[in-house]
């Protein structure tokens, strides 16, 4: 049998979950965001090319290959994911288009859903990607934050 004060820490460590697994009022943040595995996210990428040519977008983590997308300018494709228990998730694609090819790093769990990065936790992931570089959306509206190329 329980003693009354094991059912009371029972109580409150669930009200405590419950809480934070609540949506915030910071839009599509969550107070549980960057510090639990698990955590689900939504990443977009749009093609803002300034030449308006078609972009080739391969996207591959450690165990699943999301395909060969063709995007017209101003098109977009998305995919969800939740991050692994160790919080090494990672996204990696290729982007082509006429006389290029390059590699970015499309979710990373360091940059994207740790509470202590600089450009901060997204849930939402929107990238735009640019010639010179891909940018990610402020959760704020601010001005995107623009990454150079891994290759």
């Amino acid at each position: 049998m329980t003693s009354p004060k094991n059912n009371h820490l029972i109580l409150t460590l669930f009200t405590l979950l419950f809480i934070l697994q609540t949506p915030t009022s910071f839009g599509n943040h969550s107070s549980t965001d960057g510090f639990f595995p698990w955590a689900p996210k939504h990443v977009v990428v749009i093609n803002k090319l300034t030449t308006h040519a078609k972009l080739i977008v391969h996207c591959t983590n450690k165990k699943i290959d999301l395909g060969i997308k063709e995007l017209e300018y101003g098109a977009s494709f998305d995919f969800r994911f939740h991050v692994n228990s160790r919080k090494t998730t990672t996204y990696r694609c290729s982007f082509e288009w006429p006389k290029n090819k390059v590699i970015f790093d499309i979710f990373s769990t360091y940059r994207d859903d740790n509470v202590f990065s600089k450009i901060g936790v997204c849930r939402e992931c929107i990238w735009y990607i640019y010639e010179p570089a891909p940018c990610r959306a402020k959760r704020d509206g601010g001005a995107s934050i623009c990454f150079g190329w891994d290759s």
